[in-house]
């Protein structure tokens, strides 16, 4: 009976302590979920790690790890399965403090309903905003508004009226329909599965009538068909087949169908199921499939009907939830995976940040950790999507740090960019490889990088005078002579400091193009932004050169006199001493600058260029 309902995913949060565990724990335990064994070691826990008094704490069935126990709190995202005889669940009680906004988001992004709790007593808190946006952006359409602890203020009708009235407004600014509200008291069970004899005025539905009884039947099944090669089967010689999980929509035996991206066209041969061959697949289905031509597909492919494509775009506006402690910047390389497709990416601009309490638009440079913002996104090739809100499964990505590898942002496209049709690349009647041979040299670009006063700029110059003196083609570009033109209007901010990188490397790609050996000297102290630069150049053009100065020597040279004014606070964000340097771990040259001459290091980047060919003819 419970499978003729359908399945319902279902999210619960809020603030912290608002109740979502004790919530959960009574749905569990008064539709009788919980086994006597279970329970008997309920009440041992509850005397040694409830807040219940004598009573049994129900949110010890849900926050399992130990430090969840002690603490009272929700850490990780508890999913719990259980059914009554209308309807199967699957529950993710997701945290409530802030710092686990990220676990918030992942598990709102695989849910059909939320629960979103608010404490009578408090009303809507800042978090409680936080999530109810997250929801709305991960394309949750049905939200329950539970205002728990009803008991707590003498269950009177005026509180709850109060707090619906406040959250239907922030709804309206968000966006966010289908809101059901349902006064609670989670401890004592008031409306949670029976109706509460305390709330005569309640007139609707107690929490679990409604999560029986609501419709989820609109969703990834009647969407396009979509379907992600996961892997290609292929067992033996005579047999080709294309396997995943159907995201959405349905596909039949003989429907026609486009690859993508490369758009080629087929029909569907043949559909093989767990339990073998079959006629049709839909959404959630594991099927493999194979084509009525002999057409290749890889790993990431998308399968979708002909005449009802996705988007195929590298450039796009997308929605973000800033999930990292290091701040989203724009300019900035990314690793973005998007179905099963891994590419580069970065933020071309952002567009802005939402503050969660009003849903101002704010100007911003960055995204912090568990900010909301709306960016504009370019990634190294086409990918192949949909609209967020027109399939969740298509829509989603994810950005990771290209450095730690942790997940930088959730992302939700809303849609793609079209270029201007009037901007183009215009071809050109000599190539980089004949100005090259024309100067008698292969072009590169040594970076130099290391904290000022390291010596970088020194030793560039000496290399610049040895490579003139053997008759080659070169030009210098330093960091504080490019600070007087091309990015005097960036400051020493981390945005700033990406994007003096960004120009500088994309000024040197043109100076190699032109046949040149380019020489440039920048702290740039971020790894990331080192290695976007290195990744402009063809294999073998570029070359990271560190200039390993100890701290210590650096600031007793102080040649410009920067350490000691940024000792005594005249200048913020200093390299070194109130901003941080990350050392190269695999550079392609280590100098140290903390002994030997800048002619010293010059050669030894001399014999650099020499060793890889690129003083040779071009």
């Amino acid at each position: 009976m419970a499978a003729d309902a359908g399945l319902l995913r279902l999210l619960t949060c809020g603030s912290v302590d608002d109740g979502k565990s004790t919530l959960i724990g009574r749905l569990l335990h008064d539709t009788r979920q919980v086994t006597t064994d279970r329970l008997a070691a309920l009440e041992s826990d509850s005397r040694r790690h409830g807040t219940t008094g004598e009573d049994v704490d129900l949110a010890l069935l849900v926050d399992g790890l130990e430090a969840e126990r002690e603490q009272g709190i929700t850490i990780d995202v508890a999913h719990l399965y259980f059914a009554t005889p209308r309807r199967a669940f699957i529950v993710a009680d997701a945290p409530g403090h802030e710092q686990y906004t990220r676990n918030m988001a992942t598990a709102a992004s695989e849910a059909d309903l939320a629960i979103l709790l608010v404490d009578a007593r408090k009303g809507l808190l800042t978090q409680t905003r936080r999530h109810a946006a997250i929801c709305r952006l991960m394309g949750i359409r049905r939200v329950v508004l539970a205002v728990n602890k009803i008991d707590l203020m003498g269950h009177d009708e005026g509180v709850f009226r109060r707090i619906v009235a406040d959250f239907e407004v922030f709804a309206r600014r968000i966006g966010l329909a289908g809101v059901t509200a349902i006064p609670i008291s989670a401890r004592y069970g008031d409306n949670v599965v029976a109706p509460s004899t305390r709330m005569d005025w309640h007139d609707g539905p107690t929490l679990l009538e409604h999560l029986e009884t609501v419709d989820v039947s609109h969703d990834a099944a009647d969407a396009p068909f979509r379907l992600s090669v996961q892997w290609v089967s292929r067992p033996h010689a005579d047999f080709r087949g294309y396997a995943g999980t159907v995201a959405s929509g349905r596909v039949r035996v003989g429907d026609e169908v486009a690859i993508l991206p490369s758009g080629r066209t087929t029909r569907i041969e043949r559909i093989l199921g767990t339990e073998g061959e079959r006629e049709g697949a839909r959404a959630g289905d594991a099927v493999t499939v194979t084509f009525a031509d002999e057409i290749d597909a890889a790993r990431g492919d998308l399968i979708a009907p002909v005449r009802a494509r996705p988007v195929s775009a590298d450039r796009f506006t997308a929605d973000l939830v800033q999930l990292s402690e290091e701040p989203l910047l724009p300019g900035r390389s990314y690793l973005m995976r998007i179905g099963d497709v891994w590419t580069s990416a970065s933020l071309t601009a952002l567009k802005y940040r939402l503050d969660v309490d009003t849903q101002d638009r704010l100007a911003a440079k960055e995204l912090r950790l568990n900010e909301i913002g709306t960016a504009d996104l370019a990634t190294a090739r086409p990918v192949v999507f949909d609209p967020y809100a027109e399939n969740r499964a298509t829509g989603a990505f994810i950005l990771v740090d290209r450095f730690t590898h942790a997940t930088a942002a959730a992302g939700m496209i809303l849609h793609p960019l079209r270029r201007a049709a009037n901007v183009h690349y215009e071809p050109s009647s000599v190539d980089a490889a004949a100005r090259a041979a024309l100067k008698g040299q292969k072009p590169a670009c040594l970076w130099f990088t290391g904290l000022s006063g390291s010596g970088k700029s020194s030793i560039a110059r000496a290399l610049e005078t040895k490579l003139h003196a053997a008759g080659r083609h070169t030009m210098l570009l330093d960091g504080d002579n490019l600070r007087h033109g091309l990015t005097k209007d960036l400051g020493f901010t981390d945005v700033d400091r990406v994007e003096n990188v960004r120009r500088a490397g994309e000024a040197a790609k043109l100076m190699t193009e032109a046949g040149l050996i380019v020489l440039c000297a920048f702290i740039s102290p971020f790894r990331a932004d080192r290695d976007t630069v290195r990744a402009l150049f063809p294999d073998g053009e570029f070359f990271e050169v560190f200039v390993d100065t100890p701290l210590e020597d650096c600031m007793r040279r102080d040649p410009k006199g920067l350490y000691a004014k940024a000792a005594r606070g005249e200048i913020p964000n200093f390299t070194g001493i109130g901003a941080p340097y990350e050392r190269p771990e695999f550079p392609d040259l280590r100098i140290e600058g903390g002994s030997g001459s800048p002619e010293a290091g010059a050669e030894a980047a001399f014999a650099l260029l020499r060793d890889a060919g690129r003083l040779e003819t071009g």
